[in-house]
């Protein structure tokens, strides 16, 4: 199993976590000798299985934020890369987060994952990994992400009724609406 840094957490008012923890075409920091990309279509064979997907802090399991399986994480692979909403719960762990990621203390998250498919190209500058096609493990917040263009918000459950895919225009438009 594998586990990759992806997301910048932002503030925001609300107990849900929105964003995206993958972005395709994007690289990633330097990961041990070599930079990954993960390809446009990675998740879409692993997520049409319907796996029982885990939301953790710090790849923790005694840490458990969501799950697939409950409903409380919600995953959907979109052209611009792999989307999650966590409705956070009120546990210690959760509370924790919420403040944490508030005050900008934590803004990153991480995937694991088993490579199914992936293709290694030697360029000038090193070694690129490609990830074609993987098994999602699970979800992570974390303060040390691999990907740096990813990114969250918090949301409030209110909004939970929501279709899960909205454009940036309208999340923009949702947020000047509640001032």
């Amino acid at each position: 199993m594998e586990r990759r840094g992806a997301i910048e957490l932002r503030a925001a008012a609300g107990n849900r976590l929105e964003g995206l923890a993958a972005v395709f075409n994007s690289p990633s920091n330097d990961l041990g000798g070599f930079i990954e990309v993960i390809r446009p279509g990675a998740f879409a064979r692993s997520l049409s299985e319907h796996p029982d997907v885990l939301a953790l802090f710090d790849h923790d399991a005694r840490h458990v934020l969501g799950r697939t399986r409950a409903g409380t994480l919600k995953l959907d692979e979109d052209a611009k890369g792999l989307r999650f909403a966590i409705d956070v719960p009120s546990t210690q762990t959760g509370k924790d987060l919420l403040v944490s990621v508030g005050r900008g203390d934590i803004t990153g998250a991480s995937f694991a994952f088993v490579a199914k498919r992936d293709n290694w190209i030697q360029g000038n500058s090193g070694m690129l990994r490609e990830l074609i096609d993987v098994d999602l493990i699970d979800v992570t917040i974390t303060a040390h992400p691999a990907y740096p263009e990813t990114t969250v918000a918090r949301r409030a459950l209110e909004q939970a009724g929501r279709p899960f895919r909205l454009s940036l225009a309208q999340r923009y438009l949702d947020c000047m609406e509640a001032f």
